[in-house]
């Protein structure tokens, strides 16, 4: 069947892939729980009954605050089959921004998860005068109907005939949801994308499957536009979707699923590579060496011009070294995908050469969201690069290297904000990114840098510190970083190490871990560190290197609004919570 509208692809999988052991997946009660693709389509149905028993109509806005589950996307597809306009909101922003949501987009309905989730939202829910109805996922005990309720309501109240005129008068370029999203600045602003926006990517993505298996493991948050199109991807390919526990269950769950295929931002890629960096030192002599020798082998992985000296040593590393890690870490990966920042050429090469292939794609919420990812074919991938645009996207490069593009992807417009919607998509259609790059001989685009981040020393220099960011946090040392340096004389820095690997190394050199605050300041510390940024600031040149900087005992989390949801470093944020620090570093 043709898929037009985003509940289409229930249908479609529906009637292509009825036999599928598993639409969705998720581990409840330490037991995998399958929704087959029949129980999915009854399940979704039944709740767009609910929801028109209760009044919802169409273009009313329904809103998802919850990780995810199973009963995410059923919600989404119930919603958006009726006309409503689904939107997913993250578990982990602050109160004043759910106060600006809801306000904002004028909620008639929302799903809440968790209790934590209620007790934050309840004492807002008031104030939104726009709220007729409050759900829970499952019984709280709590003054909320839950799920189930809405789910019998609709087996009570069936309207298939109600619901297939509906269906048929959603047009495909209708308003579907609206994402909102601050980025790593400014607040919260309503993306508009419609059915035909996001089904654009889907289909242009679809040309690059993964083995047939038909497994995909979950675990990035549905809520985000990179996650939320990928999963509709699978199921539009008739793969079945795990969800993770969480993500300290990932490695596990990995075990038990052997996904095929799975989305992951760069930050977890390296923290897996640190992790088998770190194992090798606990071996034997002989063991170790020959542990690094594979390792070294594999971050020089190329996908093409390998000679046959080099083919001959990694045939034997995979049989020795290798394969081990592919059993360790679950075997069976024929892409992931990486995005939400740039992944360094030597991690994806190294992930590459042991069986998880990285294929890094690029975008925005804005352009639902790919704009170019790496592909099957002659120039589709190469390390170092998100790969080629996809079909029917136009990009090219702007004043100051700015990528813009225009196609089918790019957004409606910013909800009630058609000012702020003129600044970002100018009057040719182009939509201007804010992020910098350039363009390979062969056609495919390297991301350089974020615009607004880029700034200029009192010398007139300019100075890129995401690419200087990126190189420092290759250290083990040190788990983020943020440069500044705005119309200063120097650039400076303010560094959070990694505790992890900071307390391994204490315990090496015999220096006893007491709290992270009186561990910066531990004289061999703060050598050791002296040591690590002299030896980074010999990849730039003078003026981009690090002048000065100070370590930071906090540890820069989402949950502490210090991190976007995809791990990229809030930078307005960090700066407004560090400013007396940085006030100090340029003194």
């Amino acid at each position: 069947m043709e898929v037009t509208r985003l509940f289409d692809l229930l249908d479609n999988y529906l009637e292509k892939y009825p036999n599928q052991d598993a639409a969705l997946a998720c581990k409840r009660d330490g037991a995998w729980l399958k929704f087959s693709i029949q129980e999915y389509v009854e399940l979704t149905n039944n709740i767009s009954y609910g929801l028109l028993e209760l009044g919802i109509q169409p273009g009313d806005k329904v809103g998802i605050v919850s990780g995810n589950r199973p009963e995410w996307n059923m919600i989404d597809f119930a919603t958006m089959q009726i006309g409503a306009i689904s939107i997913p909101i993250y578990p982990t922003i602050s109160q004043a921004d759910y106060r600006h949501i809801l306000n904002h987009a004028e909620m008639k309905m929302i799903f809440i998860e968790g209790k934590e989730l209620r007790n934050k939202l309840e004492p807002i829910l008031p104030e939104i005068k726009t709220l007729k109805e409050i759900y829970t996922f499952i019984d709280q005990k709590c003054q909320y109907k839950y799920l189930d309720y809405l789910i019998e309501l609709g087996k009570g109240h069936p309207q298939p005939e109600k619901l297939a005129k509906l269906k048929a008068d959603v047009k495909p370029g209708d308003l579907a949801t609206i994402i909102y999203t601050s980025g790593t600045t400014g607040k919260q602003k309503g993306v508009m994308l419609s059915h035909s926006n996001i089904l654009s990517n889907i289909k242009a993505l679809s040309v690059t499957p993964a083995k047939w298996n038909k497994k995909a493991l979950s675990f990035l948050p549905l809520c985000h536009a990179y996650e939320r199109m990928l999963v509709y991807l699978y199921q539009y390919l008739g793969m079945s979707v795990y969800y993770a526990e969480s993500l300290g269950t990932i490695a596990e769950n990995i075990k038990e699923i052997s996904p095929t295929m799975m989305s992951c931002v760069p930050r977890l890629l390296e923290k897996i590579y640190d992790k088998l960096y770190l194992s090798g030192k606990k071996l034997p002599v002989v063991s170790k060496m020959l542990y690094y020798w594979a390792f070294n082998l594999a971050t020089k992985f190329q996908l093409e011009g390998r000679n046959w000296w080099y083919n001959v040593q990694f045939i034997l590393a995979d049989k020795l070294v290798f394969s081990k890690w592919r059993t360790a870490i679950g075997g069976n990966f024929d892409i992931v995908v990486s995005g939400g920042s740039a992944i360094q050429p030597h991690i994806a090469s190294f992930f590459s050469a042991i069986g998880m292939p990285v294929f890094e794609g690029y975008g925005l919420s804005e352009t639902s969201p790919v704009i170019a990812v790496s592909q099957r074919g002659k120039n589709g991938r190469k390390f170092g690069t998100v790969g080629l645009p996809l079909p029917g996207i136009e990009v090219k490069l702007g004043d100051r290297n700015e990528i813009i593009c225009r196609g089918h992807n790019v957004m409606m417009g910013y909800y009630k904000d058609p000012e702020l919607t003129a600044q970002v998509i100018d009057a040719e259609g182009w939509f201007h990114t804010g992020d910098t790059g350039l363009f390979t001989p062969e056609g495919q685009l390297i991301i350089t840098g974020r615009l607004k981040s880029i700034f200029k020393t009192s010398f007139g220099k300019y100075v890129n510190p995401q690419a200087i960011e990126s190189k420092f946090t290759e250290s083990p040392l040190i788990e983020n970083m943020i440069v500044l340096g705005e119309n200063k004389k120097f650039a400076g820095a303010l560094i959070s190490p990694d505790f992890v690997y900071l307390k391994s190394w204490c315990i090496k050199h015999k220096i006893s871990y007491t709290t992270n605050t009186e561990m910066i300041e531990h004289p061999l510390v703060v050598k050791r560190f002296q040591e690590e940024v002299k030896r980074y600031n010999q990849f730039f040149g003078d003026f981009e290197q690090v002048k000065r900087y100070l370590l930071v005992s906090e540890e820069w989390t989402q949950s502490a609004d210090f991190l976007s949801p995809s791990l990229k470093i809030k930078r307005n944020v960090l700066e407004t919570f560090y400013a007396e620090k940085i006030e100090k570093i340029f003194q």
